[in-house]
């Protein structure tokens, strides 16, 4: 009899390679499992960690902790000091000291990323990936070891966004970074993401500015370090709410006018 929490059952899940319908095709010119993976990034999460008095969640035993000037803005306008690209692509020693940081991933871009999360702690974690999809190739209990890429499924895993982690285990996903930005990886449980159980993967393009990447709006908003670049904003939700709310009170004092003329009328 299987358990809800047993990594065997997740992974029978399988793509239907003989299915016609749009997928990403492991068959055809995208075949994940003959990429030579660029980079590797080992991610451990533990117990609940005392950091300046607070509770706090890390991974690699760094927690994270949001700088006032958003990630890529302060990339875009060649801001230094908002955030540092160092965060540690493999876990810390047990005995290092835990620490709070504004600290990215760096990744490298067009490259082929193998990421695993080693979840040492006593309950189940989702992690969550923006801006990519990945393939999800292995999972079990223990501690992960470049040995157990041998039993890796390069042929039919399933393209997800979001993965669990069993108590104890790890799970390891490949994906490739063809999109250019500062993307969150974070614990999708809410007070672990709030605690500082979350990362950011920098996926620059070297040569400048990418083209495939939409350009910042108009109504973006500023704050930190480019305050002053803020625009006065108009927001379209508040006048069409005003204008509902007029034509509501216009509707109401026309049916009370002629429920007093119905009135006079009839008495």
């Amino acid at each position: 009899m299987f358990s809800i929490q047993d990594p065997l059952v997740y992974s029978r899940f399988r793509m239907n390679t003989s299915a016609g319908a749009a997928r990403p095709n492991p068959q055809g010119s995208f075949h994940y499992g003959s990429i030579n993976v660029t980079q590797t990034f080992v991610l451990k999460n533990e117990q609940p960690l005392s950091i300046g008095g607070k509770r706090r969640r890390t991974i690699n035993r760094v927690s994270y902790s949001p700088p006032e000037t958003p990630l890529r803005l302060a990339d875009l306008h060649n801001l230094t000091g908002v955030y540092a690209a160092d965060f540690p692509a493999t876990p810390s020693d047990d005995d290092a000291p835990p620490r709070v940081a504004s600290s990215a991933l760096n990744a490298s871009y067009k490259g082929f990323l193998e990421i695993v999360f080693q979840n040492n702690d006593t309950d189940v974690q989702t992690y969550h990936l923006d801006g990519y999809s990945f393939f999800v190739v292995g999972m079990d209990y223990g501690e992960w070891t470049p040995d157990r890429r041998s039993e890796y499924n390069k042929w039919d895993a399933i393209s997800r966004c979001t993965t669990q982690v069993f108590p104890g285990g790890w799970t390891a996903v490949l994906v490739s970074l063809d999109n250019v930005g500062v993307w969150n990886l974070r614990a999708e449980r809410l007070d672990d993401w709030y605690r500082g159980q979350e990362v950011y993967v920098k996926v620059a393009d070297p040569l400048g500015y990418n083209i495939t990447e939409m350009v910042v709006p108009d109504n973006a908003l500023y704050c930190g370090l480019l305050k002053e670049r803020q625009k006065p904003q108009v927001h379209e939700s508040n006048s069409k709410s005003s204008a509902q709310g007029d034509a509501g009170w216009s509707n109401r004092l026309l049916a009370t006018m002629i429920l007093v003329v119905a009135a006079v009328i009839f008495s």
